[in-house]
């Protein structure tokens, strides 16, 4: 497989081939660098594909060898990402007989070219079929074998040999079996990454919107939402009515965690003021200020300068941005 090839193709085809077609180009390149030991290049594709796209996990997913790679691979990772929260969890034991099966299958010129069509199950039957050395270099675990087997081919079958439980743990532990090298992961995801925004351009249209858009590109979960007694004693404590804005992203979700960049948002029961200005961070770097004309969100930092938002919804924003960027 070239690199430079593979990656001008995908780019094109999330671009500009139709949505299934989109799907399956991040699907197999999610694969592709997960089995060259770059999960964490993997996550985030797929996390941003869900944020770009709003679709499920389990499209990336949709059929029994690619579900069983990636099952495969999570269990030799030792952990699951939130995005494969929606995959239904399988029977290991049980699929590693299956795919030992499917390994042993005889391959046929004919498979594949009239699945989902009638006459699928009398061509089967009766068409010619060969040794697969590409699934026998697999059955084998002979994971050199294989690579010399694809070396060419410009789409490699990753999700048949990620599927291959005896090799899992070699591709997570950076067999890197197509040579890929280190740094090339990264590329591919960010690239594929950049072109999933320009097909998707994201612009959350509501605040609800935005702090899950936020969520998703963080990859974590909300925390729950304030209740209209935590609002009311927060506001009884602090002795003014907080910003509207700010009350709606609290009902939606009651703080939110820290970031590498951003520090934990508190919960309403955590704020505290000082005369008008409310610190809703910790450490105290977030500030809602009230001016003469309204209440403005304050970002502090001592070494390069403070920022002023319109409105904690125009800080949360900008924190959508940064983190749109940095994906």
């Amino acid at each position: 497989m070239q690199r430079d090839d593979y990656l001008e193709t995908a780019v094109r085809d999330v671009l500009t081939a139709d949505e299934a077609a989109a799907d399956r180009r991040i699907g197999h390149a999610a694969l592709l660098l997960a089995t060259a030991g770059a999960a964490d290049a993997a996550d985030r594709l797929v996390t941003q594909w869900h944020a770009a796209t709003g679709r499920p996990a389990s499209v990336l997913a949709d059929d029994a060898v690619r579900a069983r790679a990636w099952a495969m691979l999570f269990e030799a990772r030792g952990d699951r990402p939130q995005w494969a929260d929606v995959l239904v969890p399988l029977d290991l034991d049980a699929e590693e007989q299956a795919h030992q099966a499917f390994l042993a299958r005889r391959a046929s010129d004919l498979d594949g070219l009239f699945d989902g069509s009638p006459v699928a199950g009398v061509v089967s039957a009766i068409a010619p079929e060969r040794p697969d050395p590409v699934r026998d270099a697999l059955a084998a675990a002979d994971l050199g074998a294989w690579a010399a087997l694809v070396e060419s081919h410009p789409d490699p079958d990753v999700a048949t040999l990620a599927a291959t439980r005896p090799l899992a743990a070699r591709l997570v532990g950076g067999a890197d079996p197509l040579g890929l090298g280190t740094e090339w992961p990264d590329q591919c995801a960010g690239a594929l990454i950049a072109a999933l925004r320009e097909r998707h351009p994201t612009s959350p249209a509501s605040l609800p919107e935005l702090v899950s858009a936020i969520l998703r590109l963080r990859g974590q979960r909300a925390p729950a939402p304030a209740s209209p007694a935590d609002l009311a004693a927060a506001e009884q404590r602090l002795g003014f009515r907080l910003p509207d804005d700010y009350r709606e992203f609290l009902a939606l979700a009651d703080g939110l965690p820290a970031d590498v960049v951003f520090p934990r948002l508190l919960p309403a029961r955590e704020l505290r003021a000082d005369g008008t200005v409310v610190i809703v961070s910790d450490p105290a770097t977030v500030l809602l200020a009230h001016t003469g004309d309204g209440w403005r969100a304050v970002e502090v930092d001592l070494t390069y300068g403070s920022t002023a938002h319109d409105s904690f919804r125009a800080l949360l924003e900008h924190h959508h941005r940064l983190l749109e960027a940095s994906a």
